[in-house]
């Protein structure tokens, strides 16, 4: 064995146009015969055109109802969430919000489309008897009088599970053995593939490994003779084998999760099977290769060469990760396998790159581009059968064509590979005419309907695409010469990059989007922190922005993470306070004759700033405020975005007035002037979001600021303003105020005074808008945001899977210290029970640590009170409540620092609640923050937007992390006064409006008008 290669790294999201410039130089020294490839490809889908049947159920299916049409749409998320609704009453509503919707009854299907005239004819019996526009009550009583609810109930069910089975090959492993006897006798392979998502919980890891585990027992028993690689394999998804598979746990996984995937490699060596590892997300791919690396390197393989993975195609690191793969194979003198797919996560790496800021995507963009990186990557595995077996993953005929003319004439030592249920016309002609020279495997999932949900919903999406080759081969109109266009030739006539898909710096344009950081990007992870540690831990200062100002102090601040001395903040006194308004007072006429421009310039250079200087930030906010690594990355974003939306507010609204409409001979125009003196009185817990954005939207309306920072947390504040004043903002324009609640106070109070931005509690809120009534000055708005009760409804047809990530995240990110924080969960009394188990075994597998580590989930609260606070409640909650969970702390925290677990209360007062019920139980509290609602059923989730007024309504999805510009903040009733932070009515509300009218024709005469005649 020689030297094992390094730990694989490559750029994680290259440039479009040099990734595909890249794929053209090495396309370009092919030298196979292209006619052949037009030859062959043309007679595959001529063949496949010409097959009795059509060209496969699934295929006829997707065509028939594809994803651009309404059916296709509905389909698809009545084939992910009904067959997992236990309760008829659910169904029913579901039902009828999806097929109600869709013009089932026009698609018949020829009579031997068995699952397309089947599943149509059952969708078209429900859409007969649900007519559009009925409600879910009319349409409940009417089945009652003619065929009753089970009938439609029956009849779609049946039709989702008819459509279950084309693509699952058996509910069990014993089930799908014996189906798969009949395409053995053909002469097809088998790699089975136990659905199930990622593990949540310790309890589905050990379940999945079971299933694996018993999967290969009862494969390896049947598998007969044949060698390797004839012989039958299977599928080992990693984020199954482990409820953290995340970068971030790259340490605990690599110890908890190689001794796992070696005991199940040592399985399928002991019955000479093949053992892949499948791909998963792109954030994921170096994680997975860790794993790999540590397997091949321990592993005695004494001659057996079924150990592989799968490569997706459409990452731009695939040529990087084969030519990984093949040096680690020279090294541990083994043959691996590898499954080329195209890859089934595009839409998610899209989205998941656009929220995380990155400098571009991990995927091509265009199809053309993934479909010529999967023939260059053929190639290169072709080129190394030597040491890797390639498995070519593909439904289309092109690509078949064009690999089997790749290979010359030695065509030995690779094979093919389709989806159960798809792909059979293609690959029956192949076996015909290559005399079963070339193999191909079917890649048959199994389990039951439950688990098969996500994966069918992967598999619409990929194959239901309107570009996509399974959705046009079978369709008569498209010509076959468009099929058989090379993605090269097509890459030709258009940019490497879709041009509707903007980069996700652009995704805001012409704003700018903040940056963020990649975990799963090795290069780009190790420079980040690198910066923040280089920014060190010696105590630092914050001063009051005012010299002249009494000060008390100097006030320690200790770090909530250990008690160690963060730093040091001279905090205002009452009086100083008030000499502190009075100076800024001074400077408001200068402040507001500040070009609009200028103020955007300024803003948008601190945004800059804060970007290249964030390490420091990172390390202050673990410092001062417990941050961990992903709040501290989040929060820094926030700052940024609102910089930078603010800077655009400021040339929106106070560039040139506004021209009014009016009568002839007048003109009228509003403009926006600046108030005067803004004090913005921010919160520990976004000690650098919520401080930045309401200073920016002060500052870019024109206002003096003066900026009161959390007592817990004025280092940061002092870091920001240093920022806003290195940017261009004079001292005499910006004010830190850094003091306790006297100082506040005295601050609020102040007849000069002209606005207050506040976030924090109700109930000073309550107190600062009584001191703004109480003086005998202008009235003064004031701009609250607030706390609240903050709930999240599930029903029956919610994944559980996505439930448990969104109310773990929710619930208890940023220690649970967020305003939005998840507090009040209702769900169907149905799934209750087994949601809970998920979520409580979900937060169990939080880390509860030091927010410098990068594997810590839950970092500590921000002070004494906080905790005694929570400690109390826990105990009322013991006695009068059940608590379900209880999170553990390690026993290596520092003594010093304020930890708190995890905790899941089931409170007895919502029980039994219908959703009427769950309506008014929020309402009643007076808060009007955050709402969730997960739920498949549109009715449901149209009910509860209208029913409730709270601020923002989140679907299927976390509650928390609004974005800038997008998902504008801030609530009612209780919860706040608006504008919304981040939205276009916020800044305005720091300005006062101006209107100027004047009389155009005061000079003797309409000038303007009398020239129109002529």
């Amino acid at each position: 064995m020689s030297a094992m290669p390094e730990p694989f790294s490559a750029p994680f999201a290259p440039d479009d146009t040099a990734a595909v410039a890249a794929l053209f130089e090495t396309s370009a020294r092919w030298a196979h015969d292209e006619e052949a490839v037009d030859r062959r490809a043309r007679h595959l889908i001529e063949e496949i055109r010409g097959a009795a049947g059509g060209i496969g159920g699934v295929e006829d299916f997707l065509r028939e109802f594809g994803l651009s049409s309404r059916e296709g749409l509905a389909l698809m998320i009545l084939a992910e969430a009904l067959l997992r609704v236990p309760d008829a009453k659910t169904q029913d509503r579901l039902i009828e919000d999806k097929i109600g919707a869709g013009d089932w009854a026009h698609h018949d299907g020829d009579e031997d489309r068995m699952l397309t005239a089947a599943s149509a004819w059952a969708l078209g019996v429900s859409a007969r008897i649900i007519r559009p526009g009925e409600t879910p009550q009319g349409v409940i009583s009417s089945l009652v009088k003619r065929v009753g609810g089970p009938a439609v109930r029956t009849a779609t069910r049946q039709a989702m599970r008819f459509l279950g089975r084309h693509f699952v090959l058996g509910e069990t492993i014993a089930d799908a053995l014996d189906r798969a006897r009949a395409f053995e006798k053909k002469g097809y392979r088998h790699s089975y593939d136990m659905l199930g998502e990622g593990a949540r919980t310790r309890a589905d890891a050990e379940r999945y490994f079971r299933s694996y585990a018993d999967a290969i027992e009862a494969i390896g028993r049947k598998a007969g003779n044949k060698p390797l690689p004839d012989r039958p394999g299977i599928s080992v998804k990693l984020s199954a084998l482990h409820p953290r598979y995340q970068p971030t746990h790259r340490d605990t996984v690599l110890k908890d999760l190689v001794p796992r995937v070696n005991e199940l490699a040592r399985r399928a060596q002991s019955y000479d099977l093949n053992l892949t590892i499948d791909a998963e997300e792109a954030s994921r791919l170096e994680l997975s290769l860790d794993v790999v690396d540590a397997v091949v390197k321990d592993f005695d393989f004494d001659g057996w060469n079924g150990f592989g993975l799968a490569i997706q195609a459409y990452q731009k690191r695939t040529l990087a990760v084969i030519e990984h793969v093949d040096a680690l194979a020279r090294a541990a003198g083994v043959k691996m396998m590898v499954r080329l797919v195209k890859g089934a996560y595009w839409d998610t790496e899209i989205k998941q790159a656009q929220e995380k800021g990155l400098s571009g995507y991990p995927v091509y963009s265009r199809k053309p581009a993934t479909d010529l990186s999967y023939l260059v990557a053929a190639k290169a595995l072709l080129d190394r059968r030597e040491r890797l077996y390639p498995q070519f993953a593909t439904h289309n005929a092109l690509t078949v064509a064009t690999i089997v003319e790749m290979a010359g004439a030695d065509v030995s030592g690779f094979e093919f590979q389709r989806l159960h249920g798809m792909g059979e016309a293609l690959y029956e002609t192949m076996r015909r005419d290559s005399a079963s020279a070339i193999p191909c495997r079917i890649y048959a999932p199994v389990g039951g309907y439950r688990d098969l949900l996500a994966y069918l919903v992967r598999r619409l999406l990929e194959n239901g695409a309107n570009s996509s080759f399974v959705a046009q081969v079978g369709d008569e109109d498209v010509p076959i010469d468009s099929l058989i266009e090379r993605p090269r030739d097509v890459l030709k006539n258009g940019p490497a990059r879709h041009p509707k898909i903007g980069l996700p710096s652009e995704i805001f344009a012409p704003r700018k989007n903040s940056a963020g950081i990649e975990f799963g990007d090795r290069r780009a992870l190790d420079h980040f922190l690198a910066a923040r540690d280089r920014t060190g831990r010696e105590p630092i200062a914050a001063t009051c922005g005012f010299k002249g100002a009494d000060a008390k102090g100097p006030v320690d601040i200790r770090s909530p993470v250990d008690g160690v001395l963060v730093g040091r903040s001279h905090h205002l006194s009452a009086s100083g306070a008030k000499a502190l308004v009075t100076e800024a007072a001074r400077h408001v006429r200068a402040a507001e004759a500040v070009p609009a421009a200028s103020r955007a310039t300024w803003l948008r250079k601190t945004a800059d700033l804060m970007e290249r200087r964030q390490g420091a930030f990172m390390g202050l906010l673990a410092r001062e405020a417990g941050k961990t690594v992903d709040d501290g990355i989040a929060e820094i974003r926030e700052a940024v975005d609102f910089l930078r939306f603010y800077a655009a507010e400021a040339e929106r609204l106070f560039a040139e007035p506004t021209l009014l409409p009016g009568p002839t001979g007048e003109e009228n125009r509003l403009r926006y002037r600046s108030r005067g003196v803004a004090i913005c009185i921010s919160p520990w817990n976004f000690p650098l979001a919520i401080f930045t954005g309401q200073v920016a939207a002060a500052l870019a309306a024109g206002n003096v600021v003066i900026a009161k920072p959390a007592e817990q947390t004025p280092l940061v504040a002092s870091l920001a303003v240093d920022l806003l004043h290195e940017a261009g903002f004079p001292a005499h324009g910006l004010f830190l105020a850094p003091g306790d609640g006297e100082a506040g106070a005295a601050l609020v109070s102040h007849d000069a005074t002209a606005v207050v931005a506040f976030t924090g509690s109700t109930e000073t809120a309550f107190a600062i808008n009584r001191a703004l009534a109480a003086r005998n000055a202008p009235i003064a708005p004031l701009i609250a945001e607030t706390g609240g009760i903050n709930g999240l409804v599930v029903d029956a047809t919610a994944l559980p899977e996505q439930v448990a990530d969104d109310v773990v995240m929710s619930a208890f990110r940023s220690a649970g210290q967020r305003c939005s924080a998840l507090r009040v969960l209702y769900v169907q009394e149905d799934v209750a029970d087994r949601m809970i188990e998920m979520i409580a075994g979900a937060a169990a597998e939080l880390v509860v640590g030091d927010p410098h580590d990068l594997s810590t989930d839950v970092g500590p609260v921000i002070d004494a009170e906080q905790h005694a606070m929570l400690t109390s409640h826990i105990e009322r909650m013991e006695q009068s409540q059940t608590v379900r969970f209880r999170g553990r702390l390690g026993d290596d925290l520092p003594s010093k620092g304020h930890w708190f677990a995890p905790h899941i209360v089931e409170l007895d007062k919502p029980e039994a609640l219908e959703l009427d019920e769950v309506c008014d139980s929020i309402e009643r509290t007076g808060f009007g923050l955050t709402l969730g609602v997960h739920s498949r059923i549109d009715e449901t989730v149209k009910t509860v937007a209208e029913r409730l007024t709270v601020g923002n309504i989140y679907v299927n999805r976390n509650i928390i992390g609004a974005i800038v510009g997008s998902q504008p903040f801030g609530g009612s009733g209780l919860s706040g006064t608006g504008p919304k932070a981040g939205g276009p009515n916020y800044v305005a509300r720091f300005a006062r409006e101006q209107v100027t009218s004047v009389n155009t024709a005061a000079a003797g005469g309409n000038a303007s008008l009398i020239a129109m005649e002529s």
